[in-house]
């Protein structure tokens, strides 16, 4: 009887080491009893949790305050989506895409905040791709920027005529790829002057736009500049 209770016990510390070693790291898949991959019960970051942790704040930049920027805010200055946009030379979309804070090309997801210096707003836009999607995206702006230089007309809020569209260099340096432009567009007369740069690291794009809007409220040429101190921020947290 010694022998077999001693069995029987060993017996038992054997299949519950057994079961604790098979089924520690997994639980079983009802659908096929088999055991359930720890992957699949991890909670899946959504597109626009990943783009609201990439968002600078106001402690990245400090002494400027960072905010989310709101379509119905903007509802009379800027397009609220691509079907609200039509350009003269479909090349030149994207770059009206960037100048609203529309994302650019197929992607998943996209998030825009604004920053206030002065009279002047830096609007930040990241947006997310599934893979290669930004690549895409990316080669879509750099083909508007090299074939719209001689200007385009679009039809966003109202018909804007843009002059001219140049290349020049990066506020700062980042990510995959990067490349920056400015524009210029007449408003009664007076010519104002934007700049935009974007930035891809990995799936995920990054385009600011910065505009003088109280110069154009007050007639008076604007060259709104992407402040360094934002781009580089930004930057930064994309990796």
């Amino acid at each position: 009887m010694k022998r077999a209770a001693l069995a029987a016990s060993t017996l038992s510390l054997l299949s519950l080491a057994t079961l604790t070693a098979c089924g520690g790291d997994a639980e079983s898949d009802s659908a096929t009893g088999g055991p359930r991959p720890i992957a699949s019960r991890a909670k899946q970051v959504t597109p626009a949790e990943r783009l609201a942790k990439l968002m600078i704040t106001k402690a990245d930049v400090p002494g400027l305050a960072v905010k989310p920027a709101s379509r119905e805010d903007n509802e009379y200055a800027f397009a609220q989506s691509p079907d609200d946009v039509t350009v003269d030379k479909p090349a030149c979309a994207p770059l009206v895409y960037a100048m609203n804070q529309l994302p650019l090309g197929e992607s998943q997801g996209d998030l825009t905040h604004s920053v206030l210096e002065g009279s002047e707003f830096t609007y930040i836009t990241l947006t997310t791709y599934a893979p290669g999607k930004a690549e895409s995206a990316f080669a879509g702006l750099a083909k508007g920027v090299d074939s719209c230089g001689g200007g385009f007309t679009a039809k966003a809020k109202g018909t804007a005529p843009y002059d001219s569209v140049t290349t020049e260099k990066p506020v700062a340096e980042g990510g995959d790829e990067s490349l920056a432009f400015r524009s210029t567009t007449p408003l009664k007369g007076i010519t104002h002057t934007m700049h935009a740069q974007a930035v891809r690291k990995g799936d995920v794009l990054a385009v600011y736009f910065s505009v003088d809007g109280m110069a154009m409220v007050q007639e008076r040429p604007g060259d709104a500049k992407l402040p360094a101190a934002v781009v580089k921020a930004q930057n930064a947290k994309l990796g």
